[in-house]
């Protein structure tokens, strides 16, 4: 870790800069949803949902969630408040973005 000091908006200092560059623009960045602000948000929920993935707790099975998902997507209007949010399992997270894709597609009712 560098502990060369920035005033920066991107956090690097002078010597590391180019590296700043580089980042954002690799192509295997999964988005974050904003950095930190979302990070802290994402935690937040997980301990709320007691990271248990809520979908699978409602037909009665304990999860592990490893995931916070919007219950309404943003493409559908939904916002980032948490109560928007919800703790979710791997399996379940796809099968939803999956049926969400279909019914944008219009595939499926």
């Amino acid at each position: 870790m560098c502990s060369g000091k920035t005033t920066n908006t991107h956090g690097y200092c002078g010597k590391h800069a180019d590296q700043a560059r580089d980042w954002k623009k690799s192509p295997n960045r999964k988005q974050d949803r904003g950095g930190r602000p979302w990070r802290r948000k994402r935690q937040r929920i997980l301990r709320r949902d007691k990271c248990l993935c809520q979908p699978c707790l409602k037909r009665g099975f304990f999860t592990p969630a490893v995931e916070v998902d919007h219950i309404v997507n943003i493409a559908s209007g939904g916002t980032d408040s948490d109560d928007n949010l919800q703790a979710i399992c791997g399996p379940c997270h796809k099968a939803k973005t999956q049926s969400e894709a279909r019914r944008g597609r219009g595939d499926d009712a």
